[in-house]
């Protein structure tokens, strides 16, 4: 079996008396789609602060790629691949949907960031910025301003920046949040094409999102995996259904 793209042992993370994550392992490997999900106040938000980088554990150790980046920052892990989409925009809005991902290009190449002169006209900037917005069907969108593209279309361009970064793993922060059921769908068949080129661990609380992408699922409650496993796996088991899925055991 290939080497896991993202391994996280024993996570452990305090808050006073509060255990708000409990020796947490789950893996996420290549080609797959793993979901994170629970009720609210169930941990997921501390837990995927400590893996992006933004909160240091307590215990434990995360592997991106086989490298321990346990203590580094969220920006070291970025450049080393780790791509995350957040549950409230950053997006710049005022820059078309090109220049937003062009200065993730320029990111990634370490180079100056140019606001002046003809900076439209260099290849090495538009060519894998074009690239990415072609990944994720907004191509045709290039040219407009970020703040006139529509709820759903704002998460493809999020998307498409952190591919422009070179993640080499996608951390999805409740990407259905706010779209009605054709911007679901639409987003869910984007996601189902990207995960052959970059795995994806993604925290959702649509569930029907998240039993029609999944190949593994992991339950957090009260800051504990308490089950993990395929779509059927979880949907049959009882503490599951009596903790999550309202259902009685």
């Amino acid at each position: 079996m290939t080497e896991p793209v993202i391994e996280i042992h024993n996570l452990a993370k305090s808050f006073g008396g509060l255990r708000a994550t409990d020796d947490v392992s789950l893996t996420l490997r290549r080609g797959e789609i793993h979901a994170l999900i629970g009720p609210n106040g169930a941990g997921k938000s501390t837990l995927i602060h400590q893996i992006c980088g933004t909160l240091m554990p307590d215990s434990g150790s995360i592997r991106l790629l086989g490298q321990d980046i346990t203590t580094l920052d969220a920006a070291a892990r970025a450049q080393l691949g780790l791509g995350r989409t957040f549950q409230i925009s950053s997006l710049a809005p005022d820059f078309s949907v090109l220049r937003n991902v062009m200065l993730a290009v320029q990111g990634r190449q370490r180079s100056s960031f140019r606001f002046f002169g003809n900076v439209m006209a260099d290849r090495s900037l538009t060519d894998p910025a074009m690239k990415a917005l072609s990944q994720v069907g907004l191509e045709t969108r290039a040219a407009i301003p970020a703040s006139e593209l529509s709820h759903g279309e704002r998460r493809q361009l999020e998307i498409a920046i952190a591919l422009a970064l070179g993640s080499k793993a996608l951390l999805l922060d409740e990407p259905m949040a706010g779209m009605g059921k054709d911007g679901s769908r639409a987003l869910t068949d984007l996601l189902d094409v990207l995960r052959r080129d970059t795995p994806i661990l993604l925290v959702e609380h649509d569930m029907d999102a998240v039993f029609a992408l999944a190949d593994r699922i992991s339950v957090l409650v009260y800051g504990r995996i308490v089950a993990s496993g395929s779509v059927a796996e979880i949907r049959e088991n009882p503490e599951v259904r009596a903790a999550y899925l309202g259902a009685r055991p």
